[in-house]
């Protein structure tokens, strides 16, 4: 079942304060759970090489980002701490796969801030390396 509140953070919240909150608690629970930073920018760099293509090179970018589930899920198998943050971030790709086309530039941007906020927070918070 999807988190109510990624459908919200990617679909219907414009001043991004939603977004702020619970990226901000997420990073607490990521803390708490012992999620390290290299654990987060593993993924993390993947999502900045589709950024990177995501203009110029769509389809591609809108395959990696399908691929990064599965990516992310294998994270999770590996070590349980990463299991709320592959929870949140497959919930928000499922959000910019199903946006319309004119949406989902907005939408992908969303999420990437999303996870920016929660690596943030993380390490703001003491999020070990």
């Amino acid at each position: 079942m999807p988190n109510q509140r990624v459908q919200t953070i990617m679909t219907a919240d414009p001043d991004g304060k939603e977004l702020v909150l619970f990226a901000e608690q997420t990073a607490d629970a990521l803390v708490k759970q012992s999620l390290t930073r290299s654990q987060i920018r593993t993924i993390f760099t993947e999502v900045r090489q589709i950024e990177a293509i995501w203009d110029k090179r769509k389809g591609e970018a809108i395959r990696r980002l399908s691929m990064l589930k599965p990516k992310l899920a294998y994270q999770a198998a590996r070590s349980s701490t990463v299991n709320q943050l592959r929870d949140v971030l497959s919930d928000a790709i499922d959000e910019v796969l199903k946006a319309p086309d004119d949406k989902r530039d907005q939408t992908f941007e969303r999420f990437v801030e999303l996870f920016e906020a929660i690596l943030a927070y993380h390490r703001a918070k003491g999020g070990k390396n």
